[in-house]
């Protein structure tokens, strides 16, 4: 790889430092997560514009050796819209082979999990993930076992079945999966998206491809529904890097958008801290974001605070509506992406952001994954 490119597992706690040449997710020495050490971001001369997918960045993704394979991830339209009145534009990461933005971070993880010697996996997920999960492994050939609430959509946990997936359902809340997972991890490498740090190395694509797409040059924002916040996270690292490299000159400012019946996020954010605060979760329409227990908490709130951004979490009745007005603008998208439209109306509403400046909505997951779902949500239950 180019000198100055490598990347290695550090502890964001201790400052401790592992090999990337053996796989991890969690700190040897603490327990917690780890991060990947800074990325020196890149340049238009490092852009392979041969390339038609996020690949085209790979001086930048610190893979050991290039992937083995990347079914066409990223790269996706950034298309504009008019909402309320406000040109914007729409980043249409749902458009992608397995029906989400999840791709991005799958498609490295993967590979470098690949390239590092493990053949079987263990994920858990809310959907999108796990059948991100499902998809590469299949490509892949590796074994993969994901763990998924119950009531996950159908669509979901046939779409991971149908790729080969041992699909465990599970009883409870998302966070009970999580346990779930986490009490299997001494037996099978976990390859939570949630912790393993390479997944994220492939979601700050995205910066990269807006940043791109615009002229070489950044939006005065980002708004991405906030679950555990890879999306918000890759976006601040993405833009970190071609603000570092001399790309960009400043950090757009990054909108998370929290269900209000599921918003851990958002109360840690209006406590003004950095620690937890315990929330009453309720089941929400959507449930690509329902996630009780914050994993990352400190890089999400870093993300928000970092950029002047700010987080919010919005009721069950405006993520339908910013559903139904997607829809309607012709991007048929999962309830989750619903509360990125309801947080779009809000900031524009409050002035936060102002009608002239440049935006950037990211549409998280197909609206093909939860058809009856919706239906349901939008009155449509003729057909």
């Amino acid at each position: 790889m180019t000198a100055g490119r490598d990347a290695t597992y550090i502890n964001p706690r201790t400052g401790a430092t592992w090999s990337t040449a053996a796989p991890l997710w969690k700190a040897p020495d603490d327990g917690g997560y780890i991060n990947l050490t800074p990325g020196v971001g890149l340049t238009p001369s490092d852009i392979n514009g041969l390339e038609h997918s996020f690949w085209r960045y790979r001086k930048a993704v610190r893979l050991p050796r290039p992937p083995e394979i990347t079914l066409g991830a990223g790269w996706t339209p950034l298309l504009p819209a008019i909402w309320e009145g406000v040109p914007v534009h729409m980043k249409a990461d749902y458009l992608m082979t397995s029906g989400s933005f999840k791709d991005r971070g799958t498609a490295v993880m993967l590979n470098y999990l690949k390239q590092v010697g493990v053949t079987s996996i263990l994920e858990d997920s809310s959907g999108n993930a796990g059948a991100s999960a499902a998809t590469y492994a299949a490509a892949l050939g590796i074994d993969c076992r994901i763990m998924v609430p119950a009531a996950a959509p159908a669509a979901k946990k046939i779409q991971m079945a149908a790729m080969g997936a041992d699909v465990a359902a599970i009883e409870g809340s998302r966070d009970d999966v999580a346990d779930a997972a986490l009490a299997e991890a001494d037996r099978n490498f976990y390859a939570s998206h949630n912790h393993q740090p390479f997944f994220l190395e492939g979601t700050k694509t995205v910066a990269f491809e807006i940043w791109e797409q615009l002229g070489f040059r950044a939006p005065d924002c980002v708004i991405a529904p906030l679950g555990q916040g890879s999306n918000i996270m890759g976006c601040h690292i993405g833009f970190s890097e071609l603000l570092a490299a001399g790309q960009i000159d400043t950090l757009p400012r990054i909108y998370a958008i929290q269900a209000a019946n599921c918003a851990p996020y958002h109360a840690a954010y209006e406590s003004g801290g950095t620690d937890p605060v315990t929330i009453a979760a309720q089941p929400t329409i959507a449930d690509g974001i329902a996630s009780a227990t914050p994993v990352r908490l400190r890089e999400v709130l870093a993300a928000v605070r970092e950029t002047n951004g700010t987080t919010l979490a919005v009721p069950e009745d405006e993520i339908v509506a910013g559903l139904s007005r997607l829809a309607k603008l012709g991007f048929f998208v999962e309830p989750t992406t619903g509360a990125a439209g309801a947080g779009l109306s809000r900031l524009l509403e409050s002035g936060i952001i102002k009608p002239n400046e440049t935006v950037a909505v990211i549409l998280t997951g197909s609206g093909l994954k939860a058809v009856e779902k919706i239906g349901l949500a939008l009155g449509l239950t003729d057909y």
